[in-house]
C-alpha cells in the first residue's frame, strides 16, 4: 500500500493515558507526511506545539513555553517509533513480530525497547492505517486516530522547514 504514496495530510486525535498520573489527555491537530522521511505534526489547543522531521533531524517546538528541542532522527534512534510506521521507515517485519487479528495488527518489538506493543487498526481503502495504540513499559497508553486523510496532494518541501521565532530557547540533543 505504501509504494504508491508520495505524501499524506490529515487530522489526528491523540489520547494519552499516563499511568503515573492516572490521567488521560486528549490532543488534536494536523499531520503532514512526505515520503520517505519528512513529517510535520501540528498540535492545536491549550498546549500548541509542532514536531518537524526533516533531513535526519527532529525539532519539537513548544509555542507557549517558547522552547524548541532539536535532535537526530534516524533508524537507530527512532526505528521502532510509531511515527516511523507512518512514513514507511524501515521494514516492519524486521523490527516487530507481527500478528494479525481481524482488521488489527499487533506489533511486538523484536529488540529491547520502551514500547511493549503497537496495535494498528488497518483500513481497506485510502491510507492503510486507521489508528494505532502504543503501550509502553510504564503502562502508559497512547491512541492516535487518523481522520480525513488525503493522499498524494503534492505537499511542498517548504512545509517541513521550521523558522524558530527569535527569543525561543533552543536545546540540542545528540546522543
Amino acid at each position: 500500500s505504501y509504494s504508491k504514496i508520495k505524501d499524506i495530510k490529515g487530522i489526528f486525535v491523540q489520547k494519552s493515558y499516563i499511568k503515573d498520573f492516572n490521567r488521560t489527555d486528549t490532543y488534536k491537530g494536523s499531520l503532514f507526511i512526505k515520503m520517505p522521511s519528512k513529517m510535520r505534526w501540528e498540535y492545536k489547543g491549550e498546549k500548541p506545539q509542532e514536531i518537524i522531521i526533516n533531513s535526519g533531524r527532529i525539532i519539537i517546538y513548544k509555542k507557549a513555553e517558547k522552547q524548541a528541542y532539536k535532535g537526530v532522527f534516524n533508524k537507530q534512534t527512532y526505528g521502532q517509533a510509531p511515527v516511523a510506521l507512518l512514513s514507511g521507515f524501515g521494514n516492519i517485519g524486521e523490527e516487530f513480530e507481527v500478528k494479525k487479528t481481524g482488521e488489527r495488527l499487533l506489533l511486538t518489538p523484536r529488540f529491547a525497547s520502551s514500547i511493549v506493543s503497537i496495535e494498528v487498526e488497518t483500513s481497506d481503502s485510502g491510507f492503510p492505517i486507521r489508528s494505532f495504540v502504543i503501550k509502553d513499559v510504564r503502562r502508559n497508553r497512547i491512541e492516535i486516530i487518523l481522520k480525513d486523510i488525503e493522499i498524494n496532494t503534492g505537499l511542498k518541501d517548504g512545509l517541513f522547514d521550521l523558522t524558530i521565532p527569535e527569543g525561543t530557547g533552543i536545546y540540542e540533543y545528540n546522543p
